[in-house]
């Protein structure tokens, strides 16, 4: 699995401390997608990669997760999800299939975030559940 993890200049002491974090659990292809400028526009150029395959799965953490997350859902395709707990992370890929998760730097505390991205990456979709028509009508308003 390839992941980007980025974050603005709030989100970045975080973004590097998951980065270590999920290399450390066997990650390999993890790029810190970080830089300066407006969150608006790292998190949609992530996005897009994401899109685009480049990125399986993406991190975006800001100062409140909020931002990076408003401005990744602005890409066609794409379902982000604000996550401030594990069971958030969860039903985020399970019920949501979200490809990608953010997270505030100063809402959530290290281990925390740790937590929720292992739990995040380690949930996956059932195309065929559940929640199957309800990822159908999300992706369905991409086109309205």
């Amino acid at each position: 699995m390839k992941i980007a993890i980025a974050g603005d200049s709030a989100g970045d002491p975080l973004v590097r401390i998951l980065e270590e974090h999920l290399r450390g659990s066997g990650f390999h292809q993890i790029d810190n997608l970080s830089s300066a400028g407006f969150y608006a526009d790292l998190a949609a150029s992530v996005a897009n990669l994401v899109k685009n395959g480049k990125y399986d799965r993406a991190v975006l953490c800001c100062g409140t997760g909020i931002g990076v997350c408003i401005s990744a859902n602005k890409i066609p395709g794409i379902r982000a999800a604000l996550t401030h707990d594990t069971y958030s992370a969860e039903r985020a890929a399970k019920s949501n299939n979200a490809q990608i998760i953010t997270l505030g730097a100063r809402v959530v505390g290290p281990e925390l975030a740790k937590a929720i991205v292992d739990k995040w990456l380690s949930s996956e979709f059932d195309p065929k559940g559940p929640s199957a028509a309800n990822v159908e009508a999300i992706n369905k308003l991409d086109q309205s």
